[in-house]
C-alpha cells in the first residue's frame, strides 16, 4: 500500500486553512432540494417538527424561492436565501443566539383552504415558562408559500440568561 503525502509551505497551508474557514458558512448554507408534502396539514407538521428538531436543511426543504415571512413589528423576510440566513441563526444553541432545545406543539388549529392557522406553545427545560404564539401558514403545492408569525425570540424567558450574542 502506498501513501501519498503532500508537502506544502506553511504560508500555503495558512491560505488553504483560511479558505476553508471562509467557505464553511457558504457550504452550510447550501439549500437542500425542495420536499413537497401531500397536504397543507403535513406541510405545517413538517415545519413544526423541523423547527423543534433544530434541523435547518429540513426547514429549508419546504420553502420555495419566492417565499415571504412576516414577523412581529413589521419584520419581513423575502426569498428562500434570505429566509435561510434567518433560520441559520435560529437553529443554534441559545448560547450562540439561537433557540435550539425548544419543542413547539400545536394547541389549536383552524384550517381555511390551504392556510393552516395554529395557536402553539414552545416548551423547554431551558425556559422559566412556556412561550405561546400563533402562526398562519399559507401552503401551496405541498410547500410553505408564506408564513405570518407572532414569534419573537426576544420575549423568551430563559432560566440561564443567554450570552450577549443572543441579544
Amino acid at each position: 500500500m502506498q501513501i501519498l503525502t503532500l508537502s506544502l509551505p506553511l504560508p500555503a497551508i495558512r491560505r488553504l486553512a483560511a479558505l476553508f474557514v471562509l467557505c464553511a458558512p457558504l457550504v452550510a448554507q447550501t439549500m437542500p432540494p425542495l420536499k413537497r408534502q401531500p397536504s397543507p396539514t403535513k406541510v405545517v407538521a413538517e415545519h413544526m417538527a423541523a423547527f423543534s428538531g433544530c434541523d435547518w436543511p429540513r426547514l429549508m426543504a419546504q420553502f420555495p424561492d419566492d417565499v415571504e415571512f412576516f414577523g412581529p413589528n413589521g419584520q419581513v423576510v423575502r426569498g428562500r436565501a434570505a429566509l435561510g440566513q434567518m433560520f441559520a441563526q435560529v437553529v443554534k444553541p441559545p448560547s450562540q443566539g439561537g433557540t435550539c432545545g425548544l419543542k413547539v406543539v400545536a394547541e389549536h388549529t383552524f384550517v381555511v383552504g390551504e392556510t393552516i392557522n395554529v395557536q402553539w406553545r414552545a416548551d423547554s427545560p431551558l425556559l422559566k415558562e412556556t412561550y405561546r404564539g400563533a402562526d398562519a401558514y399559507e401552503t401551496h403545492d405541498g410547500l410553505m408559500a408564506a408564513q405570518v408569525t407572532t414569534w419573537n425570540p426576544a420575549e423568551l424567558k430563559w432560566k440561564v440568561p443567554p450570552t450577549a450574542a443572543h441579544k
